[in-house]
């Protein structure tokens, strides 16, 4: 685990940003946590009433939803992060990997949810719509 990186302590409200960063951290974790904990019951009432396979379905997307939601709040804890940063080559380079990760990850698991990339799935909606 990296040493958390310096705030600007001599402006309050970059401070106060740097504070709203760390409680969106968090936030993206307890939505991940909550993501799996949901997934666990959905999954198991499903495994109850429909067997194997339709509970795997259920926790994949049920689980994917709560990664997607904290990927995006951890990204978003990032950039009020960087906003309240003491501002050196070091630290924007780390906050902008984790930034392209983060959203690279996102990205991912939203199209192992939905099947498709997210402008073809726009696509087949307006097509559909026809």
């Amino acid at each position: 685990m990296t040493a958390p990186l310096p705030l600007h302590t001599d402006t309050p409200l970059l401070a106060q940003l740097g504070r709203l960063g760390e409680l969106f951290d968090l936030l993206g974790g307890a939505a991940i946590l909550a993501g799996a904990v949901l997934t666990l019951q959905r999954s198991l009432i499903t495994l109850r009433r429909q067997g194997g396979e339709a509970a795997y379905t259920v926790a994949r997307q049920t689980f994917g939803r709560g990664l997607l939601l904290g990927l995006e709040i951890l990204i978003a804890a990032d950039l009020l992060r960087s906003v309240s940063l003491n501002l050196t080559l070091s630290s924007i380079t780390t906050l902008g990997l984790l930034v392209i990760v983060r959203s690279i990850l996102s990205f991912s698991v939203q199209i192992e949810l939905e099947g498709d990339l997210p402008w073809r799935l726009a696509q087949r909606e307006r097509e559909r719509e026809r």
